[in-house]
């Protein structure tokens, strides 16, 4: 659906589109979710044209990192090398794009297609995490909980210091986080 929000990050999941810009049934070609810049090298092109990718938009990195993408390794190296680096802390293990992707895909979605979400303490999770709080996603800074809207944050509230919450950023991502890669959020939040 589109909408009048700007994004500061777009992605990638493979060829989602058909015909005269239409979305298939399809959420996922591939398990390489990427999150990319949206300005490379001056190109342009017209959004679900081609059969090469189909063009998804986040409102930021950490919206993307709680739909289950990562860093892409070639449009934004030095995010990419710190995510692998934040990873290799986190799981004592440097992994290559595909041992992560096998690694995230089933903590992003099952087996029904559905959005796999976790619960943890308010007090354990980082800045960049996203939850799910009185009803609607938001966005975990150090102090503030931002409500999540498609055309920015609206008006944060304290954070909790403590208490249980439903996590939709994948467990693995929360762990990078935690090791220390922190994600690129919107103007919105300053």
């Amino acid at each position: 659906m589109a909408d009048a929000g700007r994004g500061t990050v777009t992605g990638n999941r493979g060829i989602l589109h058909r015909e005269g810009r239409v979305l298939g049934t399809a959420r996922w070609t591939h398990k390489a979710w990427i999150c990319c810049v949206l300005d490379w090298q001056d190109r342009t092109r017209a959004v679900m044209t081609g059969r090469n990718w189909t063009e998804l938009f986040f409102l930021d990195e950490a919206v993307a990192f709680s739909a289950g993408h990562r860093p892409c390794g070639y449009c934004r190296r030095a995010d990419y090398a710190r995510f692998v680096q934040a990873w290799s802390k986190a799981y004592r293990e440097r992994q290559k794009a595909p041992q992560m992707d096998a690694i995230l895909h089933p903590a992003r979605v099952g087996r029904d297609r559905v959005q796999v979400t976790h619960e943890a303490d308010f007090a354990s999770l980082p800045r960049g995490a996203f939850v799910h709080h009185e009803g609607q996603p938001h966005l975990m800074t150090d102090h503030r909980l931002y409500p999540y809207t498609t055309a920015g944050y609206g008006a944060p509230c304290p954070r909790p210091r403590c208490g249980k919450t439903t996590v939709l950023t994948p467990a693995p991502i929360i762990k990078v986080m935690q090791a220390g890669y922190t994600p690129q959020l919107h103007p919105s939040t300053v």
